[in-house]
């Protein structure tokens, strides 16, 4: 018999979510069979699966330790980097890591074999003692918001379920502000919100705008402020309204006004000039800031707070050589709404 008590971390989830990651190499049907004949019981007692759980629950398997390491997939060392580069954290508590991802790292994993920012996460809140190889068994650290591999910025994580399904949450019904830095082709001089449709080809990896509603497309809103001009492009400042894959350089490419650097939706000649003048080889994208709601329960620590992620060298380079003033030089990486 093998018993686990539920703390901080694991707890929000439903048990039969629980179970699915602590013996993830187990059906559904042999899990529902164990609660039913009691083989497995949270609190002593028999349970349907749909239980909420709290911390202090205690999950009792009245199975052997054959079965539940036949049936059980902790992570290894192929997945956990050892030699995790050193994260850029922006911010982090006991519930949630704000990290500014470098362009060229993926978001989350593609493929199997990938080394994506939420083993980097991983691999950091192992080595501060946040997280212990065993509870990986039952939780994996998640983000929030993705961002394109050659896209950089602040990433949110959470480091619990509480924590990631609140956050999560925050993220989809828009609460949290999103804003980018980015140089695109040419003058765009007033402040001004575009909309469009944004169907993806999930084939090519590439998405299609419309200025009407379209079949298989979703709407996109999207508002921007130049910055500054110096003659040819303009540094913008992108407060993304929804959140579609590419919807930035899509959407700007679509009225004309593609971003530096872009291979897919961008104009070959800014994209030679850029590689050749400074070496860009990707879209010149930051997430730059995300400024919070007001918020209680175990996201309190971040309520109505604005978080900065420092521009990477290259951008800075870029935007001196081509004359731009970068917004907020010298701040702190947080301030208060």
């Amino acid at each position: 018999m093998r018993e686990v008590n539920i703390t901080r971390r694991e707890e929000g989830q439903r048990f039969d979510k629980f179970l699915q990651k602590y013996l993830s190499l187990a059906g559904k049907s042999f899990l529902y069979k164990m609660m039913r004949k009691k083989n497995i019981t949270l609190n002593g007692k028999k349970a349907s699966g749909s239980e909420k759980l709290v911390s202090g629950d205690i999950v009792r398997f009245f199975l052997s330790e054959e079965t539940i390491e036949k049936f059980s997939k902790c992570a290894n060392h192929e997945e956990i980097p050892a030699d995790a580069e050193k994260l850029d954290i922006v911010y982090e508590d006991s519930e949630v890591l704000l990290v500014n991802k470098s362009a060229g790292m993926l978001s989350q994993k593609a493929k199997q074999e990938d080394v994506s920012l939420v083993e980097y996460i991983t691999a950091h809140l192992i080595e501060n003692g946040s997280l212990a190889g065993e509870d990986l068994r039952s939780f994996r650290p998640g983000i929030c918001n993705r961002l394109d591999r050659n896209t950089s910025g602040l990433v949110a994580a959470g480091k619990n379920v509480t924590a990631l399904q609140q956050l999560a949450q925050c993220f989809r019904e828009r609460s949290v502000h999103k804003y980018y830095l980015c140089i695109v082709k040419g003058e765009l001089k007033e402040s001004a919100s575009i909309s469009g449709w944004l169907r993806k080809d999930e084939k090519r990896n590439r998405v299609q705008i419309y200025n009407e509603e379209h079949e298989g497309a979703v709407r996109i809103e999207t508002q921007y402020e130049p910055l500054a001009y110096n003659g040819r492009d303009t540094l913008l400042k992108i407060l993304l309204i929804t959140g579609k894959s590419h919807q930035i350089r899509s959407h700007l490419a679509s009225i004309g006004h593609p971003l530096a650097g872009d291979e897919k939706y961008s104009d070959p000649q800014m994209n030679v000039y850029f590689r050749e003048k400074y070496g860009l080889r990707h879209q010149l994208l930051h997430a730059w800031k995300l400024e919070f709601p007001e918020m209680e329960g175990e996201l309190c620590s971040l309520s109505r707070r604005s978080f900065y992620a420092p521009l990477p060298p290259l951008f800075r380079r870029i935007a001196a050589g081509e004359g731009f003033v970068l917004p907020n030089e010298g701040e702190t990486r947080e301030e208060g709404v």
